[in-house]
């Protein structure tokens, strides 16, 4: 009988925890009995607990450029099951917590950097001197929508609490203009493109310059973030920032303040629209942006100081999110019918759903059918201008870089900065697989929680000794 390479006393209450699902249980108790229980264990924790680790197999050889010594090899022949996991790299917090909360620490660094600076990423802290704005564009009204106004009291009657599913739902599903909202939403990318160029228009008329003129001595830079109302309409948090004519490293004109870049910008998102023509039954339609347009200079959010990282915060959280706020899935949906298999889904995001599948033969090249889970959204959820900050490639390779760093050392191998090329690595590897069975899912959550436990009384106690500079205690 094979020895469990962990204690009783460590199985019985994953046994105790996982016994209503017995298939689950026995898979658990597999995984633990199975040889190589504890490299499995680390590559898991080596992906942050992923959710759905890509498997690999191959090999690395690290030779002497020179004398063609092998100075270090790996192969996944001696791993567990014969394959290394690595990390999804999902950005989606439904998908994958443990790498959604990666991707939204790049984010949270990334806007954060364009807000204050970092010289790390190549961004100056003078930056923070630079006019700077936390914008929000919004959708129209499609219809009235169940809400929370500041009177208390929605237009049915009620006052709703927080978390009552019927706020952003149609108070009249009839007269709801639900082909109106996914078309807006298909379209939102351009919206936001001709924004970003009347923006541009509306300073330089501030400014009294041409668009040309003005390219000489200012630079537009921002950062944004789409987020999913309660309703299913899509909106936009964007950073705006005022720089030099090179970008960030260069001083903005005199004449460049918030309350110009406030101006600007309401007055860009008034001048924006998209019309999209008629099609069989469908009349042909002008969107634009919603009449509220919040701009707030970066350090005043209604009376509470809106610091850079309170702003990179909130951009960061919704990094990671589509639409899952309306209760749509975060998958393509294949056919219509599929949607018979969901009886949890919203009566209003059902209905914009099938609308994007009504809507799609009419206009073929919007592909609304195949982003109907995305209530016809197809763009970025994060995106950013050049000069803006630094890049999330830039940050997954320093990444990179420090763990391939950390390699070396642990092997022995000479650093490529410091030997003049004077070692060759040759690779090979091939996809395998995904994700967890369903013993390993448990186990993999588990970590996960654990990371998460230490990573948060890791910050608990940076925030404490940071109060305790700050009151003077140290």
């Amino acid at each position: 009988m094979t020895r469990l390479p962990v204690a009783p006393a460590v199985v019985a209450p994953l046994a105790a925890t996982v016994g209503t699902d017995p298939l689950t249980l026995a898979d658990l108790l597999r995984v633990a009995s199975t040889p190589g229980f504890d490299r499995w264990q680390e590559q898991i924790r080596r992906t942050g607990g992923c959710s759905d680790p890509i498997h690999l197999t191959g090999t690395t050889v690290t030779r002497d450029r020179h004398t063609g010594d092998v100075l270090y090899s790996y192969s996944t022949v001696d791993e567990p099951g014969g394959r290394l996991r690595v990390a999804c790299g999902n950005r989606r917090a439904s998908r994958c917590p443990s790498c959604a909360w990666t991707y939204a620490g790049d984010v949270y660094h990334l806007m954060r950097a364009g807000i204050s600076g970092d010289s790390r990423m190549g961004i100056p802290g003078e930056i923070r001197q630079h006019p700077g704005v936390f914008a929000t564009l919004t959708a129209p009204s499609f219809g009235p929508v169940h809400n929370r106004p500041a009177s208390g009291h929605c237009r049915c009657g009620a006052s709703h609490p927080d978390d009552d599913p019927a706020l952003g739902t149609a108070l009249d599903p009839a007269r709801y203009d639900y082909a109106g909202a996914v078309l807006w939403n298909n379209h939102a990318g351009q919206l936001w493109q001709r924004f970003t160029i009347y923006l541009r228009r509306e300073i330089a008329a501030r400014a009294g310059l041409s668009q040309r003129a003005l390219g000489e001595v200012c630079r537009v830079s921002f950062g944004k973030v789409a987020e999913f109302q309660k309703r299913g309409a899509i909106h936009f948090h964007a950073v705006v920032r005022l720089d030099g004519p090179d970008g960030p490293d260069t001083t903005p004109p005199s004449w460049a303040s918030v309350a110009l870049l406030d101006d600007a910008i309401k007055a860009a998102a008034a001048r924006v629209a998209v019309t999209v023509p008629s099609a069989d039954g469908h009349p042909a339609r002008t969107l634009t942006w919603g009449k509220q347009v919040d701009v707030q200079g970066i350090g005043s959010l209604q009376g509470v100081e809106l610091t850079d990282s309170a702003v990179a915060s909130y951009v960061a959280k919704y990094a990671t999110k589509a639409a899952e706020s309306t209760g749509t899935v975060d998958r393509r949906i294949g056919e219509l019918n599929e949607l018979d298999k969901l009886p949890h889904l919203p009566a209003h995001t059902r209905r914009l759903i099938e609308a994007c599948w009504d809507l799609d033969a009419d206009y073929p090249d919007r592909m609304l059918a195949r982003w109907s889970h995305m209530l016809g959204f197809r763009g970025h959820f994060m995106t950013k201008s050049r000069a803006y900050s630094s890049t999330l490639s830039a940050r997954r390779q320093v990444r990179a870089d420090y763990r391939a760093a950390q390699e070396r050392r642990e092997r022995g191998l000479p650093d490529p900065d410091d030997s003049e090329g004077s070692t060759l690595v040759i690779a090979h590897w091939s996809y395998a697989g995904h994700g967890h069975t369903p013993g390993e899912s448990w186990l993999a959550q588990s970590i996960a929680r654990d990371i998460k436990t230490n990573r948060d009384t890791a910050r608990e106690a940076l925030a404490e000794l940071e109060a305790d500079d700050t009151n003077g205690e140290w």
